[in-house]
This record gives structure tokens, sequence and C-alpha cells, in this order.
């Protein structure tokens, strides 16, 4: 095998050529975005605002008896708890009604059926918010636990007079099975995007069971206005239009994670994800198409490899290159996922890349993307 290629004939040439213009793209990626999370700095700032925590509930009654007592037990000055009981048809009233005699900062607000209401998070969100004492608000969902007593303080303790908005991350519980490592892959996968995106300045979105902003944000960017009629974008929409001139910032500390339950099935995770897909034709064009380079170049980069390969056209070169890209993504992604605590992928991560970078379009130009998708 050549030290450096021959190029005998143009196909070689060509081949070769697409080869390391697609190994500089995955380069980029990793240095320009992905790097940037793996040597993230969190910064304790000390800061402890008055904090409203907002959770939406609907038929959460297992939910809210076993995991709110890990919210209203906060270590952390002074906070108040707005729990909205979105036309809850089980005991979700009662278990409330029975902790606020406990806890005199839990405040509950009381949506009634009705069949005019919408069943989404956007209308109980934007009550609360309307309701709350504090201008700084901390989001969750009723299934959620947080990893630790000091959520509230390492969330909020990033917020400044210029960082308005707080990206946190919130993965699932580790469980038997494919279905459930495929999950996690798959939240661990998106956090590493969007918070490094984040990082590099392009904010697309945050998951609504760990995120912050300010009320005066809110009303800004005239809440869910824009696009009020979809099921989702409380969290994704809501960021891009709201985070603009470095006015967030992210918390990846593990204490200030937020775990939850994950599904049990294939079916009903894709039911999950079909329903997160309805906001993505809102995302702009750039935003589109720097979310699909990534697993776009990851595929065409195997496959011109395998191309090469097959013309006996490699050379020690362009095995370097490839060897190099290999080990610089090892290293990367398992020191993100690590951050992101889980350990477990990172002996094959390589092969999780490759797998998910296949999957993930798949599914989703196959989901039926049905703005009918409604919250339980």
């Amino acid at each position: 095998m050549e030290v450096l290629p021959q190029f005998e004939d143009p196909f070689e040439f060509y081949a070769t050529l697409g080869f390391w213009v697609i190994a500089f793209i995955q380069f980029f990626w990793l240095i320009f975005f992905y790097l940037r999370l793996a040597i993230h700095k969190e910064i304790a700032k000390g800061y402890t605002p008055n904090v409203t925590v907002i959770i939406a509930a609907r038929n959460e009654e297992d939910n809210l008896f076993e995991l709110l007592p890990s919210i209203l037990t906060q270590d952390y000055p002074e906070y108040e708890v707005i729990v909205v009981n979105h036309q809850s048809v089980d005991d979700s009233s009662h278990i409330l009604k029975a902790l606020q005699r406990e806890y005199k900062h839990l405040k509950v607000i009381e949506l009634e059926r009705n069949k005019h209401l919408a069943h989404g998070k956007k209308l109980p969100l934007t009550v609360a918010i309307k309701g709350a004492k504090y201008e700084h608000l901390l989001f969750t969902d009723a299934d959620c636990k947080p990893k630790s007593k000091n959520w509230i303080r390492l969330m909020c303790g990033q917020f400044t007079h210029k960082k308005q908005l707080i990206l946190g991350y919130a993965p699932y519980l580790k469980k038997k099975g494919f279905t459930n490592r495929f999950i996690r892959l798959d939240t661990a996968m998106i956090g590493m995007n969007y918070l490094s995106f984040a990082k590099a300045g392009v904010p697309y979105m945050g998951v609504g069971r760990n995120l912050a902003y300010t009320k005066s944000l809110f009303h800004e960017n005239s809440g869910f206005k824009s696009h009020y009629a979809l099921q989702s974008g409380d969290d994704d929409l809501f960021v891009q239009e709201a985070a603009k001139n470095r006015n967030y910032g992210i918390c990846v500390d593990p204490e200030s994670f937020c775990y939850s339950e994950p599904k049990l099935t294939w079916k009903d995770w894709v039911k999950q994800k079909t329903r997160h897909y309805t906001t993505t034709s809102r995302y702009t064009l750039i935003k589109k198409l720097l979310l699909g380079i990534y697993p776009l170049t990851l595929i065409l980069l195997y496959v011109s490899f395998i191309i090469l390969l097959s013309n006996f056209s490699l050379n020690w070169l362009t095995l370097g290159t490839l060897g190099f890209i290999l080990i610089l993504k090892w290293v990367i992604f398992g020191v993100v996922f690590k951050r992101l605590k889980e350990q477990k992928f990172i002996p094959a991560i390589l092969i999780w890349d490759i797998i998910y970078a296949i999957v993930m379009p798949v599914l989703y130009y196959t989901a039926e993307k049905s703005t009918q998708s409604k919250w339980k």
C-alpha cells in the first residue's frame, strides 16, 4: 500500500478527494461543536434569585405523590412551586390538596375539564407563568425527579443580568433491554447536540423537563403565540425565538439533571418521537442543514472509505485520516457521554454513532408526523 494516493485514474482522484472533504467536515463538527461541550467548565456563580418552579400535570396522581416532594424539599432560600392540574380525571386534585397542607410554598391551579380547551402543555404553562410570583422560572414535568436537592440552586445559579435562558439536561432512567438503551442513546445524542450547538452560538432547543427562563423573556417573545396551535414547541420553538445575543447559558452539572421514566416499548417511544417531530417543519433551513450534515457526512465517510477499499485505492494517508477522525471522535464523545452520565456507551460509541446516524433519519421520514398527537 502506497503512502500517498497515486491518482492514476479520475475515479481514484475524485473518490479520494470526496473522502477527504467529508473527513474534514466531520473534523470541523467535532472541533467547532462537540469539543466545546467536552471542555465546558461549570461555574458556580452563587446567584440565588427567587424562583417559581412550574409543572403542568394531567392525570399524574402516582407521579405527584411519589416525585413532587423531591421538588418541594429543595435546598433553596426562596421559591414557590406551581402545579397546574390540567383537566385531570384521576385523584390528582386530592393528592395536591394534601401536599398543600404540608408544603405552604405549593400553589395549585385547577383547569377544569372543558371540550374547548386543548390538551397540550402550552395553556397550563402560560396560565402558570401569569400566576407566578417570581421573575425567574424553572420548568420540569410531573414524572421527573431531580438528581439532588441542589437542582434549583444549580440551574438558577446560571442566571445573570444578561443570561435569561438556561438549558438543562434531562436523561431517562436505566432499564433492561435494547429499547431502553436506544432511548438513552437518543437522549444523550440530542443532549450533546443542543448543548454543543448552544455553546457554539446556535441554540435550537432545550427540554421542557429541565429548562429555565425569566418571565420577562417569555412576555418579550409573546409566549407561545407563534406556534400555539402545535402540540409541541414549548421547549424548542420557544428557545429558537427567545435565545439571541448570547442571552442563554447551559447547565450540565450531574446534580442538576432531572430523571424520568422512559417508554417501555419501541412502539410507545416512536409515538413520543412522532409528537416531537411535529415542530421540525418550523425550523429554519440553516438549522435543518446543521442538524442533518453530521449524520449524512458520517454515513458518506464510511461509504467512501469502503469504495476506496473495494477498488484497491487505499493509501496510508487516507487510512491515517480515517483513524485520526475516529480516535478524535471517540475521545470527544467519550468525555461528553461521561459528563452526561452515560459511560456504558463509551467503549462502543463509534458503533452506536453509525447505528444512530442510520436509524434516526429512517425513523424521522417513516414516522407519521401527525399534528393530532395528544398529551396524555
